[in-house]
């Protein structure tokens, strides 16, 4: 029971976060259906053709990152680009990989609140999509 309390409250909180921050990313390993934890993700914001980065962190145990957006600003109508750094974490993990990185492009437009990226990843492929 306490254990179930425990995971209870953890995602009450961790779904707290997401809610306040406007980003989030998730990765699982396709190959052994498991999260994919130490994965480091930057945030990217394009400005006159340019790509400036104004986040970075690593996923949790969970594979995720529940807060990638910066708390001091302000999600704007423009586009975005989160970078998996996937040959780190596959080298990491005594593994070969055909890409180094999986940047991913996205266009804010403020129907939603919130935006998720979800990875789904192998060695040799990846899917993602917009998720909530």
């Amino acid at each position: 029971m306490k254990k179930l309390f425990l995971f209870t409250s953890s995602l009450f909180i961790s779904n707290l976060v997401m809610a306040q921050n406007p980003l989030s990313v998730h990765v699982l390993n396709l190959e052994s259906g498991l999260p994919a934890p130490e994965v480091n993700v930057t945030l990217e914001e394009q400005k006159n053709g340019k790509w400036i980065q104004i986040s970075e962190a690593k996923t949790n145990e969970q594979g995720r990152i529940t807060a990638l957006f910066p708390e001091n600003k302000t999600l704007d109508n423009t586009i975005y680009k989160v970078t998996f750094k996937t040959g780190e974490w596959f080298k990491k993990n005594q593994q070969s990989s055909f890409f180094p990185e999986i940047p991913v492009i996205f266009q804010v437009d403020r129907s939603v609140k919130h935006y998720h990226i979800p990875l789904l990843l192998s060695p040799y492929g990846y899917s993602t999509y917009r998720g909530n």
